[in-house]
């Protein structure tokens, strides 16, 4: 049997527990020691290009697409776990070997021949020692492992529900809560269709469209609310990400055609009842049990949109506090200040809600109240905050914190989080994120007036303008975003505007009532006709209006390219009278898509 390394003279002994020592630090740092080279380099040349791969993804995706990689591959990673604790206990023992053999040898009286190798007691204890750290560093490794497997397993079953499983008693009712319940009482009835989702998987090459969800489910619901509804829309090709939101008081989606013999062609309830109802009608969407619910909420926003929405992600709001305190809250630039004094709380009664404008440090129940107040703003405002929550926990999230709080973030993953995206498809979305333009992510919020008719104080249900949503949606990445934004800031301002045909041409106020309120504009069209016919377009702003309704003058001025007139008239309640001259333009919109 041939010694691991030709014996040396050694001027003084050294340490087989030193040795193996340093190769629990780094393999082949103990061979080095000895001055055993070649095993040196055999046994670093592994973990040095294994170093060098990592540190070369981790720069290229960044440390949260890193660590999202490492949960697509969970399955490899616990294996490769068990391959390294093999190699490093290995190269642990041989480093201690080979200074063992070398000591012996060093202490030879010059006779040929293998010297006996005498083991130190205290030595070997050392190794034990070496060794039972080693195997710890791997059993925590496995541990958080098997934890974050269980968890992505869970996160993944529509069925998996944890929360629902915490009370004695669980119901099939959402507790009272400021969310509306289901306006519609389904019984599981019907044949069930097919339980694969009509949607196809994304093809890596048209838009992927990812559904987030926001649910208010508490302990022990077996059902909820789908209060937030966010689709995430990415252009592969430009890299640009559009965010769609849609009011939870939405009235009359447009459903799909497996869904119409049961509910009609439109969905007569609001649409965040939607996934209670749709659970229990196998009949009329695809899948079992939650995951009905899911793909009900994909295929009705999607046949909304006019997308074909691939995934869903969905988040309860006690999850959600929980993520955000566990981060150690989340940084908001509030916008405008929010002023509630109808907020909900847990035990029925209402809270006073203010947050002022500016930069605001909040933690997971600030920030949850910020994302979900509706009493003292419009659902444009509410939405936007939504939206901003998340761009805002995006941005800020530290790997560093992440690893330092990892069982607890699990835990809360796990009874929180639910996704039907798969595993194999996370390396070509992670690959995307990293590319996509987040400095320009343009948002949409489809609320009253400019995208949907509300009969208020009479009732809050709200009625899509299909058409227009549709024609917005499939021009996301086409329209100028200043241009989008002046159409947001006019919708919120909601000015008042009549128009008055005072050019002859027949129907032209009708068309521009068209076109102005696809640039989000309230217009109305007038019978009466001016008692002259002016040459330009007349554009008279009433009763000190200019002031409220700034982004609405301005766009008025910038599309009839003429200077609107200020006029004092207690006689006239609108705000803002457009008259048609000889030159004005005819203006319509775009055809829908």
């Amino acid at each position: 049997m041939q010694p691991p390394e030709e014996a040396r003279a050694r001027p003084r002994q050294q340490s087989a527990f030193v040795a193996a020592f340093l190769s629990l630090l780094f393999p082949g740092l103990g061979h080095a020691y000895a001055r055993a080279w070649t095993r040196a380099i055999g046994f670093a040349a592994p973990a040095l290009l294994l170093l060098a791969l990592l540190f070369g993804v981790f720069l290229k995706m960044g440390a949260i697409s890193t660590a999202i990689l490492i949960v697509a591959n969970l399955s490899l990673i616990l294996v490769l776990n068990i391959v390294a604790l093999v190699y490093r206990a290995v190269a642990a023992i041989d480093a201690y070997r080979v200074v063992t053999f070398l000591n012996a040898q060093a202490e030879g009286d010059g006779r040929l021949g293998r010297r006996p190798v005498r083991l130190n007691p205290l030595s070997l204890a050392g190794l034990a020692a070496v060794c039972l750290v080693i195997a710890g560093t791997h059993v925590v490794v496995a541990r958080y492992g098997g934890a974050a497997e269980d968890v992505v397993s869970c996160i993944q079953d529509p069925n998996c529900d944890t929360l629902a499983d915490e009370s004695p008693n669980p119901s099939d009712e959402p507790l009272s809560t400021d969310s509306p319940t289901p306006t519609l009482s389904l019984p599981p009835v019907g044949t069930p269709l097919a339980s694969v989702s009509a949607v196809p998987a994304w093809n890596h090459t048209d838009r992927l469209n990812i559904l987030l969800l926001g649910v208010d489910q508490r302990q022990g619901d077996a059902t909820f609310n789908t209060d937030t509804m966010i689709v995430v829309s990415i252009d592969p090709v430009t890299k640009n990400v559009a965010l769609f939101s849609l009011p939870r008081d939405t009235v009359n989606v447009p459903l799909p055609a497996s869904a119409q013999g049961v509910f009609g062609s439109v969905y007569a309830g609001k649409i965040n009842s939607l996934w209670t109802n749709a659970k229990n009608r196998p009949d009329a969407f695809p899948g079992t049990g939650n995951a009905r619910g899911y793909n009900a909420m994909k295929e009705a926003l999607g046949t909304l949109y006019g997308l074909n929405i691939q995934y869903y992600v969905m988040v309860n709001f006690q999850g959600f506090q929980q993520v955000v305190d566990t981060l150690g809250g989340v940084t908001i630039d509030v916008q405008n200040p929010v002023v509630d004094d109808r907020y909900p709380a847990d035990n029925g009664t209402d809270l006073r809600v203010y947050i002022p404008a500016g930069v605001q440090h909040m933690t997971g129940a600030q920030a949850l109240v910020y994302a979900r107040s509706r009493h003292g703003s419009s659902d444009f405002d509410r939405a936007s905050r939504q939206q901003r929550v998340i761009l805002s926990i995006r941005q800020q999230t530290s790997p560093q914190t992440v690893l330092d709080n990892l069982q607890p973030l699990l835990d809360a993953l796990k009874s929180s989080f639910k996704t039907d995206i798969p595993l194999d498809q996370l390396p070509a979305l992670i690959q995307l994120s990293s590319q996509v333009n987040t400095a320009n992510i343009r948002s949409y919020v489809f609320s009253p007036p400019r995208f949907e008719t509300q009969n208020y104080p009479i009732s809050t249900n709200l009625f899509p303008n299909v058409a227009l949503i549709r024609s917005t949606v499939a021009n996301a990445f086409k329209i100028d975003p200043a241009l989008e934004a002046l159409r947001d800031s006019v919708s919120a301002e909601n000015g008042t505007i009549w128009v008055v045909n005072g050019s002859g041409k027949s129907g032209q106020a009708n068309t521009l009532v068209a076109f102005l309120e696809y640039e989000g504009l309230t217009a109305v069209a007038q019978t009466q006709r001016p008692p002259t016919i002016p040459a330009n377009t007349v554009i008279k702003v009433y009763n000190g209006r200019e002031d409220a309704l700034p982004a609405t003058v301005a766009l008025l001025e910038k599309v009839f390219g003429v200077k609107a007139q200020l006029v004092n008239d207690p006689g006239v309640t609108v705000d803002i009278i457009v008259t048609t001259g000889k030159a004005t333009k005819t203006l319509t919109p775009p055809p829908g898509p």
